[in-house]
């Protein structure tokens, strides 16, 4: 399949496109450190059930390119949800299905959050995944803290040159740590792995690992955004809510329900892990198709 690309605010977006052209309009986003094909088999799902699904490629990932040189190369929550909003907006979407996983489902919940009347309803693993900032400092679990070695280390130069140095190595132990029990092999890894050799992937990750505990400073463009999410709004879109059991960042999001106004569900995925479309295409698919009947209903 052949990426398609759209202007779209401060970037050139590159997205895979599945089903009709008239579909009912389903957009799902990747992880770090992942891509496109984390849909590679859930999209043809949701598609066969007549569904226009588009999957864009972050910023920093794959084909998708800033458009000026000056732009700040953030990673910041507010910058990922305009990037979704400016995709739709270039593509003519004035309402759509969305959800994702970490990034990409971080994007699609400022998006719930703040433009509502734009989306139709969210799919979202790991529930509520707006960053709350200002409580960054504050210290979880000493397993969470162990879990979230590799963000300490991008606070430091020294973890910018080992993603430097050896991007699909790092992306590769860390693929294995947060999905235990899926079985990927080269073929599968390296597929995605194409997309970290983008220029900008190294310091759009590293930007991102820094802002969400405010080490760094956001860009300019986005900062009214940020604002907002700043008082962690509520979602209030029809929502389904998903967790792997297995997964080696974080498994149990049950707490986050508060956060939700509406319909709401939490599925968990047994013997998951992270990457959750991925690893379970079928049940994925069928959590879009199932919010899809609740939000009509």
């Amino acid at each position: 399949m052949q990426p398609k690309t759209v202007t779209a605010g401060a970037l050139d977006i590159a997205y895979l496109e599945f089903g009709a052209p008239d579909g009912w309009l389903c957009i799902m986003g990747h992880g770090f450190p992942y891509d496109v094909h984390a849909y590679a088999e859930a999209a043809p799902l949701i598609a066969k059930s007549g569904a226009r699904v588009l999957v864009p490629w972050l910023r920093g990932y794959g084909g998708t390119r800033f458009l000026s040189d000056k732009t700040l190369r953030s990673g910041e929550q507010a910058a990922l949800g305009a990037d979704l909003l400016a995709f739709m907006d270039a593509l003519k979407i004035e309402r759509a299905l969305v959800g994702g996983y970490d990034w990409g489902g971080r994007a699609a919940c400022v998006v719930s959050a703040l433009y509502p009347e734009r989306v139709v309803g969210l799919v979202s693993g790991n529930s509520y995944n707006i960053q709350n900032i200002a409580r960054s400092m504050e210290p979880a679990s000493p397993p969470e803290e162990a879990a979230f070695w590799y963000q300490y280390l991008f606070h430091n130069e020294r973890g910018r040159r080992a993603l430097e140095r050896n991007r699909r190595g790092f992306a590769r132990h860390l693929w294995s740590m947060w999905s235990p029990t899926w079985a990927f092999d080269d073929a599968t890894f390296d597929r995605s792995a194409a997309a970290f050799d983008n220029p900008d992937f190294v310091d759009v990750v590293i930007h991102s690992y820094r802002h969400r505990y405010a080490l760094v400073e956001g860009d300019p463009a986005y900062a009214a955004i940020e604002a907002k999410l700043a008082a962690q709004p509520p979602i209030r879109v029809p929502t389904i809510a998903i967790d792997g059991d297995q997964d080696g960042v974080i498994h149990d999001t049950a707490h986050h329900a508060s956060k939700f106004e509406g319909f709401f569900e939490r599925r968990v995925f047994n013997g998951a892990g992270h990457n959750l479309p991925q690893e379970r295409p079928a049940e994925w698919a069928q959590a879009v198709l199932d919010l899809r009947k609740a939000a009509n209903s």
